[in-house]
């Protein structure tokens, strides 16, 4: 029997291991109620502050994700821009090729297959871009727009307002919403 209540004795020991010694008072009677009292409102208060580190622990962590999930994305869609900025030249050169034909030569039956394949060629670059989410930049006619156009020079004019874009030198691209390369175009202004 007395073996039991050691082994009780020892288990309630264990348990009480941990527990800060404001909740283990052994002061009397009367004054149990308001320590007790206290350490509830205590253990509410820290009950409070335990769930609001957890609310924000929560919305961190929200956070967090969103913007890795961004990065992702961001990732994903504009992966290829250096890419694309190195074959911009090569469309550059293809259009240059088709401009540079007399349009004799293009109805020359010597020259109306290579004339076809450059054009085929320039179809499917364009195909390819748009699969990609490259686009040319609306220019000509536009007023000048200092996010996509690059003013190159002033052309005198009456035929267009002043800040019109009246002359493209080379294509601007913008990849999904990005700029890829300005357009670089020559602007009205008006003649002296």
């Amino acid at each position: 029997m007395i073996d039991n209540d050691k082994d009780r004795d020892e288990a309630v020991e264990k348990e009480l291991e941990g527990v800060p010694e404001e909740f283990l008072d052994d002061s009397e009677e009367g004054d149990e109620g308001g320590s007790l009292e206290e350490a509830l409102e205590a253990l509410r208060g820290d009950l409070e502050a335990a769930k609001q580190e957890v609310l924000y622990a929560k919305a961190d962590a929200q956070n967090q994700r969103r913007r890795l999930e961004k990065e992702a994305q961001d990732a994903r869609n504009y992966a290829a821009t250096g890419f694309a900025r190195d074959v911009l030249s090569v469309a550059d050169n293809l259009a240059r090729a088709i401009d540079a034909i007399p349009e004799d030569l293009r109805e020359d039956s010597k020259f109306k297959g290579l004339v076809a394949g450059i054009q085929a060629t320039q179809r499917e670059l364009d195909k390819v871009f748009t699969q990609h989410g490259i686009s040319r930049i609306a220019a000509m006619g536009l007023p000048l727009d200092p996010n996509q156009h690059q003013a190159m020079m002033e052309v005198p004019t009456d035929d267009a307002e002043p800040g019109t874009v009246v002359q493209e030198m080379q294509s601007g691209y913008m990849i999904k919403d990005r700029l890829l390369r300005p357009a670089m175009v020559g602007v009205a202004k008006k003649p002296d």
